[in-house]
């Protein structure tokens, strides 16, 4: 089925789609020897190429890999850090075509599942707002919040850029000075879940996430390992994206 250039080539990992924008209007991209314009569709069997490279059959027919990796404090969500701290693609496998794209971010100081992808498209559906994708975390915060903490977190807190709720608060039992929920929010914005809980009176002291829309962080994967997602969860996760289609 013919598509977009720009789609193409996003959902075969090599670039956002707003990169390869830049690119198709800097005329490094071509199909079949031509040089491509915005909005060119191309097939399966289309050559398509960037400065010249020929995108691999396994590239250009956006065969979709999905990794599930339980992300240690301490690690950046970035390619490379400055500070030299390590990242959370020092230790994932080679994707064999295109590039690992995450789903979102985990800040330094917060561990659990990370999901990463081969397709653009697909880590783009998943973290859009208007999905309503649900995070789910396991939250250690300072003091105790009570019924009406979690009733106020549901219904929502003014942050600096703008209103922001949780849609589920549990309270689970107080071990010591410490307090533990369960929240879940269908939104990924910076250090969200962190300034809703200080919001409320209670920094957060220990934060992990244990879901992404219908995939869990397995109990045995322990930090820093990852696994690749069979193709049900695949499946479940493009249905969770509104890409039933594919």
């Amino acid at each position: 089925m013919a598509e977009r250039v720009q789609k193409a080539l996003a959902r075969a990992g090599v670039a956002s789609r707003r990169e390869v924008d830049r690119w198709v209007v800097a005329g490094r991209v071509t199909i079949n020897g031509q040089v491509a314009a915005p909005g060119d569709q191309v097939g399966p069997e289309d050559n398509v190429a960037i400065d010249g490279k020929t995108l691999s059959r396994r590239q250009a027919d956006g065969e979709t890999r999905l990794l599930a990796y339980h992300k240690p404090v301490g690690e950046v969500c970035t390619r490379s850090d400055p500070q030299g701290r390590p990242t959370v693609f020092d230790r994932l496998p080679d994707p064999g075509a295109g590039r690992w794209i995450q789903v979102g971010r985990l800040d330094v100081n917060t561990n659990g599942l990370l999901l990463l992808t081969t397709d653009g498209e697909l880590a783009n559906a998943l973290m859009h707002p208007a999905r309503e994708v649900e995070r789910e975390y396991r939250v250690r915060v300072r003091g105790a919040p009570d019924a009406a903490v979690a009733e106020r977190l549901q219904s929502g807190v003014e942050l600096e850029d703008g209103p922001a709720r949780f849609t589920r608060v549990e309270l689970l039992p107080t071990r010591g000075k410490n307090a533990e929920l369960r929240v879940v929010l269908t939104e990924g914005r910076k250090r969200e879940v962190r300034r809703l809980l200080e919001a409320v009176g209670h920094p957060v002291s220990r934060l992990l996430r244990t879901r992404y829309g219908p995939v869990s962080l397995p109990r045995d994967l322990k930090p820093g390992q990852w696994r690749e997602l069979d193709e049900g969860e695949v499946t479940r996760l493009r249905r969770a994206a509104g890409q039933d289609d594919r």
